[in-house]
């Protein structure tokens, strides 16, 4: 496939706990992104919804077939024409042996049609700090199939936590593809000391271009408002294929344009062919 110049756009969102109104405000970002000449739009991770609460979550939550975010979304790239990555959806299964959620990221073509589906095969289950514990995994179940999708261009597709486990990029790259998807609501505590210098790794160890649209700032509870508020560490970025980083978008929601040009795949990889360079090796 002959690859052309593309113009991304990368949407920062700051969700709420509240679908329908955190649709209104994607909507309305990635129609401005498409109206400012963005052919390729992407969303952040938890595109629907923010929230820790399992009882909200199975309240507003929906299965894939019927979730109105992923329906209004694949209109919304129809009707503008564009190839769309919904960074992810919290949905249902309807696995009746596992009831946790999934954690799905969507590529949507121009036609509206969904061209694939990754569900985020690492769970952030950490300690960040004597009182900053996440589970992820006691409400969403992870993934086991990583992707490469064949959109404008060859994307391999990620979510957030992945962003620590370089093997998965070094195989996605391997696998063709040339951008990375990191869509990610990232906390403000591990953003600050590793967010952009892992980026800049991924793309770094394979010339590819890194695209990562974040939730950034206070997520607000409306319909659990009994519960504490989270903050997200924002600073949408792209980083080019030799590490460059093209854009920082700062704290507050908004759309930030990067122009993706082949030349500079191909420019990295020539310079430094590591991904050719793998040697078998015992141990340790």
């Amino acid at each position: 496939m002959t690859l052309a110049a593309v113009t991304a756009g990368l949407v920062q969102l700051c969700v709420s706990d509240d679908p329908a109104r955190n649709l209104i405000t994607t909507r309305a970002l990635i129609r401005e992104a498409a109206g400012r000449g963005a052919e390729f739009v992407l969303t952040p991770e938890a595109t629907n919804i923010l929230n820790a609460d399992r009882k909200t979550q199975d309240r507003v939550l929906c299965t894939e077939d019927s979730d109105p975010t992923l329906a209004a979304l694949r209109a919304e790239a129809r009707e503008l024409g564009i190839w769309l990555l919904i960074g992810s959806l919290s949905l249902k299964t309807g696995d009746p042996e596992d009831s946790r959620f999934a954690n799905r990221s969507f590529l949507i073509a121009p036609d509206g049609g969904i061209v694939a589906r990754y569900d985020k095969l690492h769970m952030f289950d950490v300690q960040v700090s004597p009182t900053e514990t996440y589970r992820e995994s006691a409400s969403f179940r992870p993934g086991a199939t990583a992707m490469v999708a064949e959109g404008s261009w060859p994307i391999g597709m990620t979510v957030c936590y992945d962003l620590r486990f370089p093997h998965l990029y070094r195989d996605l790259a391997k696998a063709g593809a040339q951008v990375l998807t990191v869509p990610a609501a990232f906390n403000v505590t591990t953003g600050a000391a590793h967010w952009e210098v892992l980026l800049r790794a991924r793309a770094i160890e394979t010339g590819c271009y890194v695209l990562a649209p974040a939730q950034a700032g206070l997520h607000e509870n409306v319909l659990s408002s009994g519960r504490p508020h989270r903050r997200s560490y924002g600073h949408t970025m792209a980083v080019d294929p030799w590490g460059k980083v093209l854009a920082d978008a700062g704290t507050e929601p908004g759309v930030t344009l990067v122009t993706l040009d082949p030349a500079a795949v191909v420019g990295a990889r020539s310079r430094i062919p590591s991904l050719t360079h793998d040697r078998v090796y015992s141990g340790p």
